[in-house]
């Protein structure tokens, strides 16, 4: 089975190279950029399996795509938030989160082998990708809420912000000086509005700022417990199945 590989970043290749080598795949090419990806396509025969990274060096990978018809199978490479993943999921292979973990990747393959015997063949629509995708640079976040007081509205700044949290079938946000008001948003509505630099959803129940976290302790269940810089009545937990993801956000 033939493989590319498509990433701009030269060291990441190169290792990835390497993890894909190690599962004897024979990866016939690494390419850097739109343009060197464009010629090589012009040139050569279309391979099985191609490792995509979104972000190269002179723009997106979906501009080569848009200029040649698509022959392989694709598996995505990316350091984008959870909040593109649905995208990947619904229009690829798979996709794996950088730092590439190696039994990511070999679930990856697995899943790409289990579907040859059957000549099953994932159909990629870009135009559907770049509307679900989030891009950290081109979006806008919320900068504030504001909330109701009595007859008053006041705003608060998101820096200010410790956690949402949800009660009771509401929604409230937990200043860093340790005050609760409730908000109209939910929080599968906050995913869309807030700076996934700053804010990790840690469980169904509870975002937290980066900014607000004070220590982790080990949990029971393989799980972990957030202790913030604020008094808040409710214990912060990082579910099990979010850890991992909620440790590659931290660095």
């Amino acid at each position: 089975m033939n493989v590319l590989i498509i990433e701009d970043e030269k060291p990441s290749a190169r290792r990835l190279k390497r993890m894909l080598e190690a599962q004897d795949l024979n990866v016939i090419e690494m390419l850097h950029s739109v343009e060197e990806s464009l010629m090589w396509f012009a040139q050569n025969e279309h391979p099985s399996l191609i490792f995509l990274d979104i972000q190269l060096s002179d723009g997106l990978s979906f501009e080569i795509f848009e200029q040649i018809e698509i022959e392989s199978a694709i598996i995505f490479t990316t350091a984008y938030d959870e909040y593109a993943l649905k995208a990947f999921k619904l229009n690829s292979i798979d996709y794996l989160l950088k730092p590439i973990d190696t039994n990511d990747l070999n679930q990856a393959v697995i899943k790409y082998k289990e579907r040859i015997p059957t000549q099953q063949k994932v159909t990629v629509n870009f135009d559907d990708i770049k509307k679900l995708l989030v891009n950290p640079i081109d979006r806008s976040f919320k900068k504030r809420f504001t909330i109701k007081i009595g007859q008053h509205l006041k705003m608060i700044p998101v820096e200010d912000i410790a956690c949402f949290y949800s009660e009771h079938k509401s929604t409230y946000l937990h200043t860093m000086d340790g005050r609760d008001y409730p908000i109209d948003s939910t929080l599968e509505e906050l995913e869309d509005q807030l700076d996934t630099a700053l804010f990790f959803r840690i469980s169904r129940k509870f975002f937290i700022n980066v900014n607000a976290i004070q220590d982790m302790v080990s949990y029971t269940n393989s799980r972990l417990q957030i202790k913030i810089n604020t008094t808040l009545n409710q214990d912060l937990i990082v579910s099990r199945e979010r850890v991992k993801e909620f440790k590659n956000w931290l660095e």
